[in-house]
C-alpha cells in the first residue's frame, strides 16, 4: 500500500461520481420526454419506431400493464436470443465455423444477456460466433440495459405523481433510452476504444509468428463496439473468456480508466435523474453518497488485503515481498481493488483480475458487495429501485421508532408498500442460500468444482450470489458448463432480475396513486447524515439476510460430504 495507491482509487470513484452529473440531468430530459439537443437527428427515427411498432407516446400505462410489457419484451428477446444461438450454425458471418450451442448452454445464455447478468459459462472466442455476438449479444446488452432504466424511471414518476394512474409507457421509455442515451455515449466511447487500441474487425483471426519461430493463431471479434455497451450498460459479457485482462479488451491504463468509470457513472446517473424528475436533489445526493461510500470501503478492504504478504509464501520461506496472484499485473493493485469493488458494486463489467485467487478478505469483500443487492452503485436502474427498496424499509423502520407514518419523498409508506418491499428483498437469500445449500451437497453439481472444502463452497456460494443478483463476475474455479449449474444459475437470474422487479413496480404503481404532500415539522430528514447512516445499517443487515446463515453452512456441508465418502465406501 502506498499513497499513489490510495490516490488513484480515490481519484477514479471522484472521476465517475463528477460525470455522473451531467448524465443524469441529460438522462433526466430524455425520461421527461423533453427536447433534447440529439432531437434533430434522433427524433424522426423515434417517431418511425413508434409507427412501426403501433406505440402511441402520449398514453401511459398502469403497473400492470408496464410490469407486462416488460416481461412480453425479456420473453420475447429470450426467445429470439435462445435460436440465434443454437442455430447460429446456419446463421451468417460465423467465419470460424462455430456449431450451435447446448439446449442449456442456449438457456443460460440467453437469460443472462437478456437479464442484465451476462454469466458466461462458455470461452467466447471459441464458442460463439461473430453474428451471435453482434446480432444476438450486443444488442442485448443495449436493450436489458434500456429495461432495467426504464423501471427506474417509472419508479421516478411514480414518486413525482400525484394520485396518477400511470407509469409511462415501456415501449417508449425503451426506445429513448436507447436512442439518446446507450447509443450515442457508446458509439463515442467504442471511438475511443479504437484509437486507443482494441480491435474492430470481422475477421475470424489473424496469424502471428512468435519469438520461437512457431505459429499462433489469434481470434478477432468487432471489439470495441461490444466493450463499449458492455462496461456503459453494465452488462460483463465480454468477447474474450479473460473479458477486461485481455489486453485486446482492454489494452493500456487509459482504456482501463475508461471501463471502470463507465461501468458505474450510468448507475450513479440514474440516481441524478430521479432526484431531478421527483424535485428531491439533496435525497438523491444522499443516495449517491451511501452508494460510493460502499464502493470506497470495498476497494480500501480490497487494496488492504491485497498488498499483504501472503501466508501460504511466508510459511513456505518464499519471496513474498509483492503479492500479485489475482491481481491484473499491468495495472496493478489499486486498479484491481477499484474494479473488483466497481464490478461486485454494480454489475460484471468484465473481470480484471480473478476474486478466486484473492486473499480470503478480499474475495469475501466482492462477495459481500453482490449479496448486499446489486445497488451500490448495481446495475444501470436496478441499482436506483433497488436503493429506493432500501429506503423505503429505512424510513418505515424510522417511523415504528418514533410512532408517525413514515413518509418518503411526499408519499407515505404503509404496509402496502412494505408487504412488496419484503418480497422483493427476500428473494436474494432465498435464492442463494437455497440454491447453494442443494449444489453443496449434490454430486452432479460438486463434479464441477476445483477446490473441495470451504473453498469450494464459496466457489459455489459466489456463483449463486452472482446469478441472483444479476452480477455475472465469477469466482472461478467452478466449471460451470453442465445441464446443473447452466439450468440452476438461469432460474437463479430469472429471479434476481423479474421477482425483484415486479414487486418493485407494484410499488409504484401503489405510490403514484398517493397525494404528493409537503413536508412537516414531523417528517423524518433523508437528505442528511441520519438518514444516511440508517440506510447503510439497513443495507448491511439485508445483506446479512444471506451472508451470514452461509457462515453456518459451512458446517453442514462438511457433514453431509463427510456422510456422502462414508457412503461411496
Amino acid at each position: 500500500m502506498d499513497a499513489r495507491g490510495w490516490a488513484e482509487i480515490v481519484l477514479t470513484i471522484a472521476v465517475t461520481l463528477g460525470l455522473a452529473w451531467p448524465l443524469g440531468v441529460y438522462m433526466a430530459r430524455v425520461w421527461a420526454g423533453e427536447r433534447t439537443w440529439l432531437d434533430p437527428v434522433l427524433n424522426p427515427v423515434e417517431r418511425l419506431v413508434y409507427a412501426g411498432c403501433g406505440v402511441k407516446p402520449d398514453k401511459g400505462q398502469t403497473w400492470l400493464a408496464y410490469a407486462m410489457s416488460f416481461l412480453a419484451f425479456s420473453i420475447a428477446s429470450f426467445v429470439v436470443l435462445y435460436l440465434t444461438l443454437r442455430f447460429q450454425n446456419l446463421l451468417p458471418l460465423n467465419p470460424q465455423g462455430f456449431a450451435g450451442l447446448s439446449p442449456d448452454l442456449a438457456f443460460n445464455t440467453a437469460v443472462s444477456f437478456v437479464t442484465n447478468t451476462n454469466w458466461q459459462s462458455y470461452v467466447p472466442e471459441t464458442t460463439v460466433s461473430t453474428f451471435s455476438q453482434m446480432a444476438g449479444l450486443t444488442s442485448h446488452n443495449f436493450l436489458s440495459a434500456a429495461a432495467g432504466i426504464a423501471l427506474a424511471a417509472a419508479v421516478a414518476r411514480a414518486f413525482a405523481a400525484n394520485r396518477a394512474e400511470t407509469l409511462g409507457d415501456f415501449w417508449v421509455d425503451l426506445t429513448r433510452i436507447s436512442l439518446y442515451v446507450l447509443l450515442p455515449v457508446s458509439l463515442v466511447i467504442a471511438l475511443a476504444y479504437v484509437a486507443l487500441g482494441e480491435p474492430q474487425t470481422l475477421m475470424a483471426h489473424v496469424a502471428a509468428h512468435t519469438v520461437e519461430g512457431g505459429k499462433q493463431v489469434i481470434a478477432l471479434y468487432p471489439t470495441a463496439s461490444q466493450e463499449a455497451i458492455k462496461q456503459f450498460g453494465t452488462n460483463g459479457g465480454g468477447i474474450f473468456n479473460a473479458n477486461s485482462a485481455h489486453p485486446f479488451e482492454n489494452p493500456n491504463a487509459i482504456t482501463n480508466l475508461i471501463e471502470i468509470v463507465s461501468m458505474n457513472v450510468l448507475s450513479y446517473a440514474c440516481v441524478v435523474a430521479f432526484g431531478r424528475i421527483v424535485l428531491a436533489r439533496k435525497e438523491a445526493r444522499a443516495l449517491v453518497a451511501v452508494m460510493a461510500i460502499f464502493v470506497l470501503a470495498a476497494s480500501a478492504a480490497i487494496y488492504a488485503s491485497e498488498t499483504q504478504r501472503p501466508p501460504a509464501l511466508v510459511a513456505a520461506h518464499a519471496d513474498a515481498s509483492v503479492n500479485m496472484e489475482g491481481k491484473e499485473v499491468r495495472f496493478g493493485a489499486p486498479s484491481t481493488a477499484v474494479w473488483a469493488a466497481a464490478t461486485t458494486g454494480a454489475s460484471d463489467g468484465g473481470v480484471n483480475g480473478m476474486h478466486d485467487s484473492f486473499m480470503p478478505l478480499g474475495g469475501g469483500v466482492a462477495m459481500f458487495m453482490i449479496q448486499l443487492g446489486e445497488m451500490l452503485p448495481g446495475g444501470v436502474g436496478s441499482g436506483l429501485y433497488g436503493m429506493v427498496v432500501m429506503a423505503l424499509i429505512a424510513v418505515f423502520v424510522a417511523g415504528l421508532m418514533v410512532g408517525r407514518t413514515p413518509e418518503y419523498l411526499g408519499k407515505k409508506v404503509e404496509a402496502r408498500e412494505i408487504k412488496y418491499a419484503m418480497l422483493a428483498v427476500l428473494i436474494l437469500p432465498l435464492a442463494i442460500l437455497g440454491f447453494s445449500g442443494v449444489a453443496a451437497v449434490l454430486p452432479v453439481a460438486l463434479k464441477g468444482l476445483a477446490n473441495p472444502g470451504a473453498h469450494g463452497l464459496s466457489e459455489i456460494l459466489y456463483a449463486y450470489s452472482s446469478a441472483t443478483g444479476n452480477n455475472g463476475s465469477a469466482f472461478a474455479g467452478l466449471s460451470a458448463n453442465t445441464p446443473w449449474w447452466n439450468t440452476t444459475l438461469g432460474v437463479a437470474m430469472l429471479l434476481g432480475r423479474f421477482a425483484y422487479a415486479i414487486p418493485v413496480l407494484a410499488i409504484a404503481g401503489s405510490l403514484a396513486a398517493k397525494p404528493k404532500l409537503g413536508a412537516t415539522t414531523g417528517t423524518f430528514p433523508t437528505d442528511g447524515p441520519l438518514f444516511i447512516g440508517l440506510l447503510i445499517g439497513v443495507i448491511l443487515i439485508m445483506g446479512g439476510l444471506q451472508f451470514f446463515p452461509a457462515l453456518a453452512l459451512g458446517p453442514i456441508v462438511e457433514h453431509f460430504q463427510a456422510l456422502h465418502a462414508l457412503a461411496a465406501r
